[in-house]
């Protein structure tokens, strides 16, 4: 078994409290929707704009901008 497998029968396991057997009785749509509901949640990524407010807020010590 490939390690990216043992990872994700660990996964099934451990955090969805799945047997081995229900996890290999997965189709590929339900094990990626249980990924999904298992992912935090992803905003959109951060505007130029609003990261220079951060850097203007919180330079960094001794570099130059």
């Amino acid at each position: 078994m490939s390690a990216r497998w043992r990872g994700w029968l660990q996964l099934a396991v451990l955090r969805f409290g799945l047997s081995p057997a229900e996890f290999w009785a997965l189709s590929v749509g339900e094990w990626r929707a249980l990924l999904d509901a298992a992912a935090p949640a992803r905003g959109e990524a951060m505007s130029r704009a609003e990261l220079e407010q951060l850097r203007a807020a919180w330079p960094d010590q001794g570099m130059k901008p």
